[in-house]
């Protein structure tokens, strides 16, 4: 349910009005088939439901809540102690909500030196090769612990046993500062399933739950969609250009709150995307054809004019694109030790910018990366190849436009 599918729901559903001969099938593990139904049905006239259930194991269901004033790596660890017991060989799949708590737990379960086993965390800073050890199984029970990366965007083979902290950092926008925020928050009950589902693939599985059963009955069903919790004014443009309708009227399966929409409005005319009569001026048209937030549009339109665009471009090229550097748990002194040269006491975006002039002296005249040279640098500089080439490739793109 990202912001993108929703609008996309809503584009298909009015081009069925005209277009008989067009099937659409949409397909989701944690999907709320009643719903999409009614939403399609006014269209269509019909719009049916077909279950396709996976082959699972029988998955055992626990409910462990923390005791008084524990933190949650010690909870966790009580968790993997009580699965020690239970399922002594199966490997575990911890839910964390994100890189601190991932490494907190790390440090309190290698403390605990169980026997034939390895804590491997996973999330987007890592290194790739620490990444990819999770995929390929050794002869250790290993404890894997993740973010909800791991929910749906990935499968990690021979997982056994699933302890779910139940929360999750979700973006949500925020219409009064006006920023977009990174906040912990109790995980739904459709994304509870789906964590469980992670193991009973292979063989039995045994869920254990960091908080108690009537917490979860009382959790919302289903997520929140995207469009409930992002800044709209990207949409609103995006629609402008393309002669949709005031996003008002358009058929969103959810339909965003007012005030969001007052906010998204607020926000374009502030950047000089639209006139008093809503309609796009000049800088509307031009930072409609970026695929950036129309903020960062309005940046590089002054950017251009202002004739600094070599030093702004790499900027919110990275803001578009994944961090370039790696952490690696076990290398966590060297790899500050080697981001230090581009840090600024007072800015992270010079930072930014001292990065991207060390990492772009291996690009020749034209534009084109000079791979071997760069993959030398990356390594010992804990940057991640692959990255660092996609930061260039949004670059391009942004500079062509």
């Amino acid at each position: 349910r990202s912001l993108n599918i929703d609008f996309l729901l809503g584009y298909l559903k009015r081009l069925l009005e005209r277009r008989n001969d067009l099937k659409v099938v949409i397909s989701s593990a944690t999907l709320d088939s009643g719903r999409f139904s009614e939403f399609f049905k006014t269209t269509c006239g019909e719009a049916p439901v077909i279950e396709a259930p996976g082959r699972m194991f029988p998955v055992s269901e626990f409910f462990l809540p923390p005791s008084d004033d524990e933190e949650m790596a010690q909870h966790v660890a009580r968790a993997v102690d009580w699965l020690g017991d239970l399922e002594p060989r199966g490997d575990v799949l911890v839910f964390l909500p994100g890189e601190r708590e991932i490494r907190e737990c790390a440090d309190v379960l290698d403390g605990r030196r169980y026997p034939g086993t390895e804590v491997l965390p996973l999330f987007a800073r890592l290194g790739l090769g620490d990444q990819q050890r999770v995929f390929h199984p050794g002869n250790k029970r290993r404890l894997i612990l993740a973010t909800n990366v791991a929910e749906t965007s990935l499968t990690i083979p021979r997982i056994a046993c699933v302890v779910d902290s139940g929360v999750a950092r979700v973006s949500r926008w925020s219409p009064g500062r006006g920023v977009q925020r990174l906040q912990v928050e109790s995980v739904s009950q459709a994304s509870a399933r789906q964590r469980k589902g992670r193991c009973g693939r292979l063989r039995d599985g045994v869920c254990v739950r960091l908080y108690d059963e009537e917490d979860l009955r009382e959790r919302s069903e289903f997520t929140d969609p995207e469009i409930r919790r992002s800044s709209l004014a990207g949409v609103i443009l995006r629609m402008k250009s393309l002669g949709l309708p005031d996003i008002e009227e358009f058929p969103f399966l959810d339909p965003p709150a007012a005030k969001a929409v007052s906010e998204g409005y607020r926000t374009l005319r502030e950047v000089g995307a639209l006139d008093k009569a809503r309609r796009l001026t000049d800088y509307g048209w031009q930072m409609a054809r970026l695929p950036v937030d129309p903020r960062l549009g309005r940046m590089l339109i002054e950017a251009r004019e202002e004739h600094c665009l070599e030093e702004l471009l790499p900027i919110i090229a990275a803001l578009e694109s994944q961090d370039p550097r790696e952490r690696p748990a076990e290398k966590t002194r060297e790899a500050d030790a080697a981001h230090a040269r581009w840090k600024d006491p007072e800015s992270d975006f010079v930072a930014i910018l001292r990065l991207w002039r060390d990492v772009s002296r291996h690009r020749d005249a034209r534009g084109r990366w000079r791979k071997n040279a760069l993959r030398k640098f990356t390594k010992p500089a804990f940057l991640n190849f692959r990255r660092v080439i996609e930061w260039g490739n949004v670059l391009d793109e942004l500079e062509e436009l």
